[in-house]
């Protein structure tokens, strides 16, 4: 068993959190929610999508003018307009999401592979020029093949990316599949990546553990697990298990990291099931 040495959290409640079914977080909501994760210790926090509207830009402006002490980024797709949006909330990081699998690409979106390079490159390069600093997200990483993504993280690497982010998006991975991935990329792979799990077979906290435990720095996560479909890897759960497997420290307070579950379960109106692993009321 390799060592875990290090765990860097990688909050995104607000950003895919947010996009599960029924789930819409007013702006007040969103502020005390991105409160609650810095001062729990969280030092990455994904905000949310400023080209979403007008609301959404007037939450985020909150946000980043709380000056909370994690660095507050937004998410954004290859395009201007979405980094326009982003500037205007006054974010100096991005993240910047582009399709990595030939299913996305030439299926869903009936483009090139060439053309999504060079609609990041477009974007990186207008960010940067804003004093930006920026992260690249491997959207349906999963379903793209080993080369496919170091190709886009060495593209990314050359554009002046400090990170990557390996998505699988529809959670099909396990934890036996994710580790020989991850130990594969995170030896060839020029940029730190940012696992990001999805929980559609109730493996994202497991399928996070083993990317950790395979070289990888960067957990994504959501309060309770919320998330599109299943939802994702929870916050409380792998902050948990690596204090208790693994015995170190994420910098996360574990009981902040379950009061924001429950807090962000209820701001919801969803029902913790009482066995849900470390915020059920068995735990308790």
């Amino acid at each position: 068993m390799q060592e875990l040495k290090q765990a860097v959290i990688v909050d995104t409640t607000l950003r895919d959190g947010e996009q599960a079914a029924g789930i819409a977080f007013t702006a007040q909501e969103k502020l005390a929610i991105a409160t609650a994760l810095a001062q729990a210790g969280v030092t990455w926090i994904e905000a949310g999508t400023p080209a979403m509207g007008r609301e959404e830009v007037e939450a985020l402006r909150l946000i980043v003018n709380a000056r909370l002490k994690a660095i507050v980024f937004a998410w954004n797709r290859a395009c201007r307009g979405d980094i326009e949006a982003s500037l205007a909330c006054g974010f100096e990081f991005l993240h910047i999401s582009v399709p990595v699998s030939d299913l996305h690409i030439y299926q869903k979106l009936k483009k090139s592979r060439e053309w999504v390079y060079q609609q990041l490159k477009e974007a990186v390069l207008f960010a940067q020029s804003h004093g930006c600093y920026i992260s690249v997200g491997a959207e349906d990483a999963s379903r793209a093949t080993p080369k496919q993504f170091l190709e886009l993280a060495e593209y990314s690497a050359r554009l002046g990316a400090v990170r990557i982010r390996y998505a699988d998006t529809i959670g099909r991975l396990d934890p036996f599949s994710t580790s020989s991935i991850m130990k594969y990329l995170a030896r060839y792979c020029p940029l730190p990546i940012e696992f990001h799990a999805h929980n559609d077979l109730g493996l994202a906290t497991a399928n996070t553990l083993a990317a950790m435990q395979s070289g990888v720095v960067f957990a994504s996560v959501t309060a309770a697990g919320i998330g599109e479909r299943a939802g994702n890897a929870a916050l409380e759960e792998v902050a948990a298990a690596m204090k208790e497997i693994y015995g170190i420290s994420s910098g996360i307070d574990i009981a902040a990291a379950k009061k924001i579950g429950c807090q962000v379960a209820a701001l919801c109106g969803r029902n913790i099931f009482p066995y849900k692993p470390v915020i059920g009321t068995a735990f308790s």
